[in-house]
């Protein structure tokens, strides 16, 4: 077979597709096989070759990097072929072809360079691998090359087509599109792609619309049902994960019906490729984004590949068909002769313009570039046991130990950063960090330009970063980045409902319930509110709720609060009016001791409501409840009191009787005290074991927080109005019993009424009480009190003030004593 070869204390084997074809043969079974015969020489992987063996040279020269160890190469041709490749890898394994030199059989490859097609790799790692040979490739993207337990001994420095997927995936998030199209080539590499693609959108909440499949061979029929997909469908962005050569019958058929609005998204294997590159195609695919490997300039190279000529070396395999394709003549040594024109052996290429000449963006030779020197790295780290770079140290072990198993495990480890600032290194798939440029479509002067716009770039511990300049794209649909959504974002205060049978992305935007907020966009549930808060109208916000309570600033605060204080004057006036004319007779009948206790407990039970208005405090509701118990426990004392003295004075005008002897001032203040001790036990208990506090009740309104003092204990608040009550009912029994006594001034009939007047209040009372809802239940109790208090002030001293102060004429005894 014909190669390139230079020996060296280390040989590295490669292998290219220098010929892009291999002419078949039919072995008749007879003879020996022939030699494979290659045709359709290509410049592109022979500038491999080139790169390959600049490489070599430049760590040759280079005293830190394998120093006084050099490095030879052996490059052969696959053909572009599968069972080439396979024959070459082998070739390369065993030993070299007789080839004439003046030193002894050269070492066995150490490494191999190879190959560019992902099959031919495939070939090449299945027959070498079992051996430990190291196998580095500079173009074979598919992602099944990255799993280790088939091809332990493969690495490449081309990114995988897993990476490409995450890079197609972080555009994709990039630019906020959730719903897209996706376009696959029936085959490994179209699966493989969109499967690993689907898998990284999906984490982002990415839905695919739908897959479509393509090959080259498919029927027109087939091609039709996939343009009708597009254009019913509502996506406004599609992935083109296919081999240009599927592709280019679709887009044919896309640019013939005018279907445009589309932001298409390329995979490697199109964005760059020159076919499809035409003003025609850029009226419906202009503007088309896609990754393409980083591309580096290695400015040495140039006059190297221009020193390259057959007089050199006129037995170097290839060059002589480089050279009739550059120069357009044959090199002919004398004494033979050619059929095309003979070259006169002045030519030279330091002139050529030719694009095989331009080293300022490479992008599969930069790959070569790089795999040569991560072998060399390896070496350098397997011989000296040091990185390369360190001080320079004795070998640490023999050149003939070298063990091809020794260098993979060291190409592993490899990670070094090489004269462009780029890091080399292989992860533990043997892949190496992922590096993109982003390609966008550009019409400039009426071509296709392929202009980077952006960046990609993996680290080894699994992250990558992604540069766009959004200002320089051109986008089909003009300067402004489209849109691709099933369903638009929900705005805030909604959330999403999804829409049975259709993906995550389309979804229906509900308004969140009272009480929950969505204070995002796009939010999948509404939060409640906080107890004490509540949502607003738009329901973005959670807002305190209204605190409610019978406050002094409102109607009725005010007006309850004027009638309290106009009772306790009226009681106060009438406390004077007594002490004033206690000598007048109607003063002596109706006991002025006891009516200035009743009067002055009036005077308290009036400004007991005081403490029901306002803001409740923990000290506010201890008084409130307790000083209403207390203050009508005393009234009803001296109610009491003036009931039985009533009873008591009737008795004494009946001959034989001395009861009213028996209950005189003493017993009178004893019947009043005792019976509110009783009371303010009752209140004192409470509030040692269960007092009243304040208390935000939420049960009447979603809206309020109504504070109101919360008894504490159930028991203790109706022991207290019971025991009140209990009070009013004897009084209401004495005084009815004693209503129809002779005198004219018979108190009786004013307490049966009074006492009517307050059981009839607070009977009511119960049922309002307990119906009433937040600050009204506070309104209704304090109404009680002050409707009771005044039924006793009305109904006991208004008879009496009307006679002292409007008929003083029957304030006499006579008049008091008379008979009806």
């Amino acid at each position: 077979m014909p190669s390139l070869f230079k020996q060296g204390d280390i040989m590295i084997g490669g292998i290219f597709p220098v010929f892009n074809k291999e002419t078949s043969s039919t072995p008749t079974f007879l003879s020996k096989p022939p030699d494979a015969d290659c045709v359709g020489f290509d410049l592109r992987p022979f500038r491999w070759t080139q790169v390959m063996i600049f490489a070599i040279e430049e760590i040759n020269r280079d005293p830190a990097l394998l120093p006084n160890i050099s490095l030879g190469y052996r490059i052969l041709d696959s053909c572009a072929s599968p069972t080439n490749t396979l024959r070459a890898a082998l070739t390369l394994a065993s030993r070299p072809e007789e080839i004439k030199m003046t030193s002894g059989c050269p070492p066995a490859i150490s490494a191999l360079i190879a190959e560019s097609g992902s099959t031919q790799s495939l070939t090449v790692a299945g027959a070498l691998g079992p051996f430990q040979v190291p196998i580095v490739s500079y173009f074979s993207t598919c992602a099944c090359l990255s799993d280790k337990t088939k091809y332990p001994t493969f690495f490449r420095t081309i990114p995988s087509d897993y990476f490409q997927a995450k890079a197609l995936a972080a555009l994709v998030q990039r630019f906020s599109w959730k719903w897209i199209g996706a376009i696959q080539s029936d085959n490994d590499y179209g699966r493989n792609g969109i499967l690993a693609f689907t898998e990284e959108v999906k984490k982002h909440g990415v839905c695919i619309a739908f897959v479509a499949t393509i090959l080259r061979t498919y029927t027109m029929d087939k091609i039709l049902d996939i343009v009708e997909m597009i254009k019913q469908s509502t996506v406004k962005v599609i992935l083109a994960f296919v081999a240009e050569g599927d592709f280019y019958p679709l887009m044919q058929e896309v640019v013939r019906q005018n279907i445009t609005g589309i932001q298409w998204i390329a995979s490697e294997a199109w964005i760059t490729a020159a076919r499809p590159s035409t003003p025609e195609m850029y009226q419906a695919f202009g503007g088309a984004l896609g990754f393409v490997v980083q591309k580096m300039a290695i400015p040495k190279l140039k006059p190297f590949l221009t020193s390259t000529s057959p007089y050199t070396d006129p037995n170097a395999a290839f060059v002589k068909d480089f050279w009739e394709m550059m120069v357009g003549c044959t090199p002919v040594p004398q004494g033979e002769h050619a059929v095309t024109k003979v070259c006169m052996g002045n030519e030279t290429l330091m002139n050529s313009q030719d694009v095989f000449f331009n080293v300022t963006q490479l992008r599969v030779s930069y790959n070569v570039y790089k795999a040569v020197y991560a072998i060399a790295h390896a070496l350098h780290e397997l011989v000296f046991c040091q990185p390369a770079g360190e001080k320079v140290m004795k070998p640490c072990l023999n050149l003939s130990e070298i063990r091809p198993g020794e260098v993979t495990s060291h190409l592993k480890q490899v990670h070094f950063r090489n004269q462009f600032g780029d890091d080399v290194f292989f992860d533990a798939n043997g892949d190496p960090p992922a590096s993109y440029d982003i390609i966008n479509w550009q019409l400039r002067d009426g071509q296709v330009q392929h202009v980077t716009v952006g960046h990609f770039a993996s680290a080894a511990n699994g992250d990558y970063e992604i540069s766009i300049k959004d200002e320089d794209i051109v986008w089909r649909t003009g300067k402004m980045v489209p849109k691709s959504v099933c369903s638009n974002i929900c705005p805030k205060g909604t959330r999403k409902a999804q829409i049975k049978g259709k993906p995550n992305c389309c979804f229906d935007c509900i308004p969140c319930a009272d009480g929950t907020i969505a204070n995002s966009t796009g939010e999948a549930y509404c939060t409640p509110c906080p107890q004490e808060y509540w949502s607003n109208e738009r329901k973005d916000e959670c807002i305190p709720k209204t605190i409610e309570f019978l406050s002094y600033i409102e109607p009725m605060g005010i007006a309850l609060t004027a009638v309290s204080i106009v009772g306790a004057l009226l009681s106060l006036f009438t406390m004077m009016v007594f002490i004033y004319f206690r000598e007048t007779p109607v003063i002596k009948a109706s006991n002025s001791e006891l009516s200035c206790f009743l009067l002055f407990s009036l005077f308290l039970c009036f400004l007991c409501p005081l403490t029901f208005i306002g803001r409740p405090t923990v000290w506010t509701c201890m008084l409130r409840h307790t000083a209403f118990g207390v203050t009508f426990a005393l009234c009803i004392s001296c109610v009491l009191g003036k009931t039985i003295v009533v009873v008591t004075a009737f008795k004494a005008t009946i001959p034989g009787k001395k009861v009213a002897a028996k209950f005189g001032p003493a017993q009178q203040r004893i019947i009043v005290c005792s019976c509110t001790l009783i009371q303010i036990i009752i209140c004192v208990l409470w509030l040692k074991l269960n007092p009243p506090f304040p208390d935000m009740v939420f049960r009447y309104s979603n809206k309020k927080i109504v504070l109101e003092c919360n008894t504490g204990s159930e028991a203790a608040f109706y022991a207290v109005l019971g025991y009140i009550g209990f009070l009013a009912i004897i009084c209401l029994v004495l005084a009815f019993l004693a209503r129809k006594l002779p005198d004219n001034f018979n108190e009786a009939k004013c307490i049966t009424f009074s006492m009517l007047i307050f059981c009839a209040v607070w009977i009511t009372f119960i049922p309002a009480y307990v119906s009433s809802p937040g600050k009204f239940t506070v309104a209704v109790e304090t109404f009680a009190i002050l409707s009771s208090a005044f039924g006793l002030l009305i109904s006991i001293f208004a008879p009496k003030c009307y006679i002292i102060m409007i008929k003083p004429e029957k304030n006499t005894k006579k008049h008091v004593m008379g008979k009806m």
